[in-house]
């Protein structure tokens, strides 16, 4: 039988622990490969518990501003689509954290074994976004770390540290289904550019989303069921108690659709800022 190498949770934990983005990602797949061979044989490895950290271990640089001091870059210029690149490169690293984050945080919740399933394969897909991103940066003779970043990726993490139903809420259902609805922009700024490989990995990281929104509104949707809760009143309630902006529109409505997310759930909060 194959074994993993420590429990899932104290996995997750090493993960948020490694400050490298390369060097994080390649724990996290490796991690991540683990896991899965044992599930293949059919076994049901240990979860565990763990002590994340309250923000996972980052790399020197990028410089981490807040979103008003990002400089903004034409994307219609080689520097403005490597900002792009470098942009969705350090969201990518952010949830590989937030997944795994998702796994040891609320690790004593007991939830089925597709839960972790699930959130091991978008930790490991996220890894693989991550250095595609990296890739692309690289063959434009730039890297991650370049640029300067947005310091408020982990703000989601840090409101909803006990609150499993507003981590699910926020994370994949909110910021995750906003990449459903920027990504398709992004790649027609490439294919302007005929930048064959940026546009590739853009369309696997679009393919891929929809999975993870897909993640969080299955297993939302399950507590909400588990509590005898009515899951629209909730998520607008989650939603506006925890994210602190209104959902922007135009939304990405069939791709939304796809990963079960109805209008009904998002469009109550297009101008709904938080309270």
């Amino acid at each position: 039988m194959t074994e993993i190498p420590k429990p899932l949770a104290q996995m997750a934990e090493d993960v948020l622990r490694t400050a490298d983005g390369r060097a994080k990602t390649a724990l996290s797949r490796k991690y991540a490969a683990a896991w899965q061979a044992a599930r293949a044989t059919g076994a049901t490895p240990p979860i565990g518990t763990a002590t994340p950290p309250d923000q996972p271990a980052r790399p020197e640089t990028p410089a981490l501003l807040d979103p008003r001091d990002v400089p903004r870059r034409k994307p219609g210029t080689p520097e403005g689509r490597i900002a792009i690149l470098h942009a969705v490169a350090h969201i990518e690293l952010n949830a590989v954290d937030l997944h795994w984050d998702l796994i040891a945080r609320f690790a004593t919740t007991p939830m089925p074994i597709g839960f972790y399933d699930d959130w091991v394969k978008a930790a490991d897909e996220e890894s693989k976004h991550f250095n595609l991103m990296c890739d692309c940066l690289e063959a434009q003779g730039s890297h991650y770390g370049a640029l300067p970043a947005h310091a408020g990726m982990w703000r989601a993490a840090e409101d909803t540290a006990t609150d499993f139903m507003g981590r699910l809420a926020v994370v994949p259902m909110v910021l995750e289904a906003r990449g459903l609805d920027v990504t398709p922009g992004m790649i027609r700024i490439f294919q302007q550019a005929k930048d064959a490989q940026a546009i590739d990995a853009l369309n696997v990281i679009y393919a891929e989303e929809v999975h993870h929104v897909a993640y969080g509104s299955k297993w939302f949707h399950f507590l909400c069921g588990r509590d005898g809760l009515d899951p629209t009143p909730q998520f607008h309630d989650l939603v506006r108690r925890y994210f602190h902006s209104s959902l922007k529109p135009p939304f990405n409505e069939e791709k939304r659709a796809e990963a079960g997310l109805p209008p009904d759930f998002y469009w109550p909060l297009a101008d709904s800022p938080a309270r």
